[in-house]
């Protein structure tokens, strides 16, 4: 890394993060927006809101060229942030008057509202309009200001608030400052390559990522995987485009049937429902085991009504018979969960709900049901189209909620590779 290239750290605030009671969405947020900007965090620290851990963490902080702070703006007592970070900084804190007056007109509206006196609101004003002295407001979300100072050289801390909706509103106004888009001109972007495979083990695709040179030469490649699909980021620095072009022919070519994108960071959903669109056919599912969940995530997608016509949750036999149209002789002679019950289920969800598509899954979850013959984990999927039926085997491990993730991610697959004719997997079959 060049020695002019920025520091950057984040620093995430917020007791209930810290201690596990909320997911953190704004370290993720910020990390992927600086990396494409070509500002990659070194650090992203969380740390809750007594004084004492937080004061030292954005001392440590604020050493770097960029730090980016998120929540403690609010108007209560163990919002801190603010004072902290001016304290970090050896500045005063200082009434911005025009500040207050924006912050009373919105507390204002807001007591009109709740009908409320606007007095109740006066202390939160007055510390909201705090800044540390020579920071300067980038806007409100709400009542709390995102905040910039520049310091010690070129230096910036930049201070957003806490709810993700509003810090996202705000980011904008922070990278458009001069200050911020002067760090930028000492920082180049790197091209990302991004390979998505589905199939290959996490441990199979570093290996052969190490078989094939590894990192070096202004290429830093990165292993995850996620939902059962393994994805690789390829970052090139300017000078390493041969070298990044190498590694991801050599992935490319170490598994040629696995890889279902190249540079589309699009969900698996949102590629399935694109294909049916593209084909012209509406898609229909039935669950068991998964409850819901494939419906859940195509209809998280805005826009999926053209497509996903809906879906219906058989849970119990009499559901899967009187429903779906599944004949008894089959749940009598190869039981709820099987090959043959997935196939007609999703020959039933196909007619019951007029689509061009269907996917079924039946399975045991867990902790109990399972049996010798049928352990938990078992899992039959699915697929009735246009060119026949198809389903598959699978035994899965892992608690209840993660076979029912894993069950729901292997359906969307099974219906890409059907949708575009991509091979399939071993354990399938057609009819």
């Amino acid at each position: 890394m060049p020695a002019s290239r920025p520091r950057v750290v984040v620093v995430v605030t917020g007791s209930e993060l810290a201690r596990g009671d909320r997911r953190d969405l704004n370290g993720p947020f910020l990390a992927r927006e600086l990396t494409q900007l070509g500002l990659e965090p070194e650090r992203i620290l969380l740390v809750g809101d007594r004084p004492e851990p937080l004061q030292a963490v954005l001392a440590e902080a604020v050493e770097a060229d960029l730090c980016v702070v998120s929540g403690g703006l609010g108007p209560t007592h163990d919002d801190r942030t603010v004072e902290l970070l001016a304290r970090a900084l050896g500045r005063s804190l200082e009434v911005d008057e025009s500040l207050a007056r924006e912050i009373e007109a919105f507390s204002q509206a807001v007591a009109a509202r709740l009908r409320r006196p606007l007095s109740e609101f006066a202390s939160g004003i007055r510390k909201q309009a705090s800044l540390p002295a020579g920071g300067l407001s980038l806007g409100l979300a709400g009542s709390a200001p995102a905040i910039l100072v520049e310091h010690a050289e070129g230096k910036v801390a930049i201070a957003l608030p806490g709810p993700p909706a509003e810090l996202q509103r705000l980011w904008p106004n922070a990278v458009a400052h001069p200050a911020f888009q002067e760090l930028l001109r000492r920082a180049s972007a790197p091209e990302r390559r991004s390979l998505r495979f589905f199939g290959p083990s996490e441990s199979a695709v570093a290996a052969a990522l190490e078989e094939s040179g590894g990192d070096g030469d202004g290429v830093e490649a990165t292993v995850c995987a996620r939902d059962l699909e393994i994805h690789v980021d390829v970052m090139v620095s300017p000078g390493g485009e041969e070298r990044g072009g190498e590694l991801v022919a050599a992935l490319q070519s170490a598994f040629p049937n696995d890889l279902f994108a190249r540079d589309d960071e699009r969900p698996i959903e949102e590629m399935v429902l694109g294909l049916c669109r593209s084909r012209g056919l509406l898609l229909a599912c039935a669950e068991s085991c998964t409850g819901g969940l494939i419906s859940a995530r195509l209809t998280e997608v805005a826009g999926s009504s053209d497509v996903f016509v809906g879906g219906v949750v058989a849970y119990a036999n009499r559901v899967k018979e009187t429903t779906l149209g599944l004949p008894a002789e089959i749940l009598a002679k190869h039981g709820a969960v099987s090959a043959e019950t997935a196939a007609a289920m999703a020959a039933g969800a196909r007619r019951a709900l007029g689509a061009g598509i269907a996917i079924a899954d039946t399975g045991i979850a867990g902790p109990g049901g399972g049996t010798p013959e049928k352990p938990v984990g078992l899992v039959y999927l699915g697929v009735d189209g246009p060119e026949g039926a198809r389903t598959a085997r699978f035994e899965l491990s892992g608690d209840r909620e993660t076979i029912r993730a894993r069950a729901t991610a292997l359906a969307l697959h099974m219906l890409r590779r059907t949708l575009t004719h991509s091979g399939t997997d071993p354990r399938e079959t057609a009819s």
